[in-house]
């Protein structure tokens, strides 16, 4: 573990405004047990704006924090490959000075962890001067319209319209089995477990209304392509309410269906059939209501002509 010899003094960004400090510095100081970090706290080794502070204390901007000599887990920083960053500025769908969308890539993590290195937050992170967080997630195996924030004033208004349910994500899937052509709404409670995501009564309300826009007949199973939207924002949250509602998604290799996955295959689906092909909301930079689309990729697009 690295021992950092001197203090350090970091100035507080715009997106750590309003945390607390304890937190804060548990961020800072990876691998550092909280205990320790409230003791340098309490004995006044640490100081914002060279006083001392309790754990509780809310950061505002411009804040000098002065960190004391300590020993920290090990960090490698790790760059992210030309390739990456070619193609996330290829996948640039809308840019302004709070918001960044982009296209993203099927088979790309928006952050590291569990075996992925570097993600598409890490990648940008590396590129852009200022700070930039994500404004929510999408599951690896799904492409598509992905909000990032480059002010904090504009992440807390954008994750206060997904509370309100004002931003509107729209996605377009292949599911098992044929739907009848009129809306269908699945509300029901999701709660994640150490393994998966599954219907349950103690999880989260969950809300998704899918809509068929066309029915196909492939060998001896039906299939129905259907738009989706979501009004809440669980975990696999598309892919648990189709399950639940008997419309698996295509190429769902964790709630799918193996022999219908397996005939997908077959006819040259090699992914998850799952894109989020639209959001709508109100900029904050500007308050006025903007619609942002991500076409269908390539490959999804080739294999919906051959069937």
């Amino acid at each position: 573990m690295p021992i950092h010899d001197a203090p350090r003094l970091i100035t507080v960004d715009e997106f750590s405004i309003g945390q607390r400090l304890d937190n804060y510095l548990v961020k800072q100081l990876k691998g550092v047990p909280k205990s320790h970090i409230y003791r340098i706290i309490r004995k006044g080794e640490v100081r914002v704006n060279k006083g001392r502070k309790k754990a509780d204390y809310r950061l505002i901007s411009e804040d000098i924090i002065r960190i004391p000599p300590i020993r920290t887990s090990i960090t490698v920083a790790v760059k992210p490959s030309d390739n990456l960053l070619e193609t996330l500025n290829n996948s640039i769908l809308f840019e302004d000075k709070g918001l960044l969308i982009i296209n993203k890539p099927h088979g790309m993590a928006v952050h590291g962890g569990s075996g992925v290195t570097i993600g598409i937050i890490e990648a940008l992170k590396s590129e852009y001067k200022e700070p930039i967080e994500l404004v929510h997630r999408l599951d690896r195996a799904t492409s598509g319209c992905l909000i990032l924030a480059k002010k904090r004033s504009v992440l807390k208004a954008l994750h206060e319209q997904l509370f309100n349910h004002q931003l509107e994500k729209r996605y377009i899937a292949l599911v098992k089995n044929s739907w009848s052509k009129k809306r269908h709404t699945v509300d029901a409670p999701i709660y994640q477990n150490s393994r998966n995501s599954v219907i349950d009564s103690k999880g989260k309300e969950s809300l998704s209304h899918f809509h068929p826009l066309k029915n196909f007949q492939i060998d001896d199973y039906s299939a129905s392509l259907v738009d989706v939207v979501i009004e809440t924002g669980r975990t696999h949250q598309i892919r648990v309410h189709a399950k639940y509602a008997e419309h698996p998604l295509a190429q769902d290799n964790k709630y799918g269906d193996p022999n219908f996955d397996k005939l997908m295959k077959k006819k040259g689906l090699n992914r998850l059939f799952l894109h989020a092909k639209a959001i709508t909301f109100t900029n904050p930079m500007t308050n006025e209501i903007q619609k942002i689309s991500a076409p269908l990729p390539d490959d999804l697009e080739k294999f919906l002509a051959k069937l």
